[in-house]
């Protein structure tokens, strides 16, 4: 597969601002959100341990609680506290055989979590340590996978901003 070249660029960024001008509505008229946040995003993995190891001691986030998941006998739900009420939540399916992270269409592409500067940088130096590979991005950005592969961010603007952009 290959780039849009320059005339597909153009009609991709006319869409763009079409769509921009058609549903985005000025700061002073939007309507409040229904929704309260996120509760939890939940994620499929192949180890419990594995996972609260690399999400606890690793990125510090603490883990909230492990029960039994109500919807597959001897499958795990357990939750991570990743600041301002919100949860990062974990599956396993024990004997279901998911496989692999993959990336789809459709399907989760990464997961973005705004952590303070002082924190990203020093959950930069524990990466490093640790052998994480990650693609460092805008200077306030690291891409890396968890050890299922899922594509986390530690970006280090503040919610509602993104490089700059204030995007709520």
């Amino acid at each position: 597969m290959s780039a849009p070249d320059a005339a597909a660029l153009a009609a991709i960024d006319a869409e763009r601002t079409r769509i921009r001008d058609t549903y985005l509505a000025p700061e002073e008229t939007r309507p409040a959100s229904s929704a309260r946040g996120v509760h939890h995003v939940a994620i499929v993995v192949a180890d419990v341990e594995t996972t609260v190891r690399f999400y606890q001691e690793l990125l510090e986030f603490p883990l909230t609680e492990l029960f039994e998941n109500r919807d597959y006998p001897g499958s795990n739900h357990f939750f991570f506290d990743i600041g301002n009420g919100n949860l990062i939540a974990f599956f396993d399916f024990p004997g279901l055989g998911v496989g692999p992270y993959a990336e789809v269409l459709g399907g989760l592409h990464h997961l973005a979590i705004s952590v303070a500067p002082e924190n990203w940088a020093r959950l930069k130096g524990k990466l490093d340590a640790a052998g994480v590979e990650y693609l460092h991005e805008s200077g306030t950005s690291i891409y890396f996978r968890d050890p299922d592969g899922t594509r986390v961010e530690l970006i280090s603007d503040p919610l509602g901003e993104m490089y700059g952009t204030k995007v709520l």
